[in-house]
């Protein structure tokens, strides 16, 4: 009686190990990340650089990178950076399709606590 019941425990532990080889494996997807679209710089376009200091942000997250953002999508503008520390916005534009008051007018939609002030320009960059 004493070896049936060590044969039942050995093929109880023998039918256990086995069962459980249905081991999957880790599945491995390539997926592409949304970036965002690539712009063409025009190379004959006269570039020109804003500077200008934004009141009302209140967290570098949540203000600074939205409204750095926002500007970086507009059509024609080469680059933007967005110092939540010195309130200071820097941004890279062609004369042909961005002028300061758009840049003015996108921080201001973005919340109606912004305001844009000291606006400085270098044309011909």
């Amino acid at each position: 009686m004493k070896s049936l019941k060590n044969i039942f425990i050995v093929a109880a532990l023998v039918l256990f190990a086995f069962s459980c080889k249905n081991e999957t494996k880790a599945e491995i997807k390539t997926v592409e990340a949304a970036t965002e679209t690539a712009k063409t710089l025009d190379p004959n376009a006269t570039y020109a650089k804003a500077e200008f200091t934004i009141d009302g942000m209140t967290c570098e997250m949540g203000c600074a990178k939205t409204i750095e953002k926002k500007i970086a999508k507009m059509e024609g503008v080469k680059s933007a950076t967005v110092d939540f520390e010195k309130k200071l916005a820097v941004v890279e534009y062609n004369t042909a399709l961005v002028t300061p008051s758009n840049l003015e007018e996108t921080v201001t939609k973005v919340a109606d606590v912004y305001k844009v002030s000291n606006m400085k320009t270098i044309e011909g960059l």
